[in-house]
């Protein structure tokens, strides 16, 4: 295994562990710092892992078939994994995730069904917008938190309010990035003889 792959996999067992954490801590009143910064490290390292590992496999020539497939899925693992997270705390609306997961679940199915004929979907630039607003709103979500912990309540309200929008401008990204992908889908081989038939 390549380092790029060890990095991803990395990112895939973090996952769970950034999962445990909040619902230990977080989801039951804990908002101690210690438990705040942990989580901030885990979410660094998760992210950064994520620029580093295809960073390395594109300048090193590391870039695998398998790469390919486990970079997409540890990405959408672990950030579905923070908007459940803020969504069981309130901080990001219900409807915003729900988006943000059939998207994800969209993208699955046209990857798998394009894969068959060997063809694979170019990242688009709604794709790489839809990753900066759900890094942003994953940061701002922390940020928010971490002012709670530290008894920092003025302008909560308001601070929450600036997350909802973030989150809901994830989800805007996340559609279009969607329609993107899905006119990609349309011009595959696949497509035009699904339509045919």
């Amino acid at each position: 295994m390549n380092l790029p792959n060890k990095l991803t996999v990395g990112r895939i067992f973090l996952t769970p562990v950034f999962f445990l954490v909040f619902a230990l801590t977080v989801l039951k009143g804990n908002l101690s710092l210690p438990w705040i910064i942990s989580l901030w490290v885990l979410q660094i390292v998760i992210e950064v892992s994520d620029v580093l590992d295809g960073h390395i496999a594109r300048s090193r020539n590391m870039v695998s078939d398998i790469g390919k497939i486990l970079d997409p899925f540890s990405d959408v693992l672990s950030r579905v994994t923070y908007f459940i997270c803020f969504t069981a705390v309130g901080l990001m609306p219900l409807w915003a995730m729900t988006i943000i997961i059939w998207r994800e679940f969209c993208i699955m199915f046209i990857r798998m069904v394009v894969a068959k004929e060997g063809t694979a979907l170019a990242a688009r630039n709604g794709g790489k917008a839809k990753a900066v607003f759900y890094f942003i709103s994953g940061i701002f979500a922390l940020l928010i938190l971490t002012f709670q912990s530290l008894g920092l309540t003025n302008y909560m309200n308001e601070m929450i309010l600036a997350g909802k929008v973030l989150f809901a401008l994830a989800a805007l990204s996340s559609v279009i990035s969607f329609a993107e992908y899905f006119i990609l889908f349309m011009k595959t081989e696949t497509m035009k003889q699904f339509v045919k038939e």
